[in-house]
């Protein structure tokens, strides 16, 4: 695996792979990985010939009291992974390579960037299609894979693929989940002994909505009601949201007929995790 740093030496290695006719998937990362970047390089190695895996903690996609400064990085111990994964290229820019100084352009996709997270995170996934946009730009990857914990967020990249003609394939890959249920998650490092136990209460109380649902309940404010009470009955989470909503839109339903998202962030301590499941009828 080649560790490179420039877009012009990734670009080069890009250029000989479609020389030897290789397809090429993309895995975009801000590192610390763990299992759930792992299983998206497994993906991408399955389905396509030359596995790039970037690496960047993106600046643009944190708000200024959110948590860049301390967010987990270790490129070594990523890199050892990766290496053990097979994949071909590990691209790990700095800043001031992916944003030249007084670079003022941004990609945005209006609307379903103030749903869901953009809603308390105001900013954020303008942050995250921009940087997006520049690495389909820079890869040109046939697939690029996400896992289904960022729910919205890829909505959204789907959204700016079609509407800026992107010739690349979102793939969405499962949630991987601790044996307890705990999606996994970069930011589950911050959690001490004690918040790592209240932090399941994300995955129970969407379990108990899944629970209620599979009993017939439909009518969505039922379901966030119920899994509102079910979550204050426990210590230690404050809710940042819990929604039902359409997954290509991101917009409420008020009765799922059809796969529905239901989503829900909340602070365990200083740490805001999220989760989300899929309710589909029938």
């Amino acid at each position: 695996m080649k560790l490179v740093t420039t877009i012009s030496e990734l670009c080069a290695l890009l250029a000989e792979a479609r020389h030897a006719g290789r397809t090429i998937g993309l895995v975009p990362t801000m590192g610390a990985l763990h299992e759930g970047h792992l299983s998206l390089v497994r993906a991408a190695k399955a389905q396509t010939d030359f596995v790039v895996v970037s690496l960047f903690v993106n600046p643009l996609q944190f708000g200024p009291k959110e948590d860049l400064a301390k967010y987990p990085r270790n490129l070594e111990h990523d890199r050892e992974l990766l290496e053990q994964e097979g994949a071909h290229v590990l691209f790990a820019p700095a800043v001031e390579e992916m944003y030249p100084a007084g670079a003022i352009t941004y990609v945005t996709v209006e609307a379903l960037s103030q749903r869901l997270d953009g809603i308390s995170r105001p900013g954020h996934f303008r942050g995250v299609t921009t940087v997006v946009a520049k690495l389909f730009h820079i890869v040109e990857p046939s697939r690029a894979y996400f896992g289904q914990k960022d729910s919205a967020q890829h909505a959204i990249l789907r959204r700016m693929v079609r509407d800026l003609n992107f010739p690349v394939e979102i793939v969405v890959c499962p949630i991987v989940r601790e044996p307890d249920g705990l999606a996994l998650s970069s930011r589950n490092a911050y959690l001490n002994g004690s918040e790592r136990q209240q932090a399941l209460i994300l995955s129970r109380t969407l379990r108990q909505m899944r629970e209620h649902f599979a009993n017939g309940e439909h009518d969505a404010a039922k379901l966030i009601a119920s899994g509102q009470s079910f979550l204050a009955s426990k210590p230690g989470a404050r809710l940042d949201y819990l929604a039902i909503v359409d997954p290509d839109t991101l917009e409420p339903v008020t009765r799922i007929t059809q796969p529905t998202l239901v989503a829900i962030a909340a602070w365990v301590g200083s740490t805001r995790l999220i989760d989300n499941v899929v309710l589909s009828p029938g």
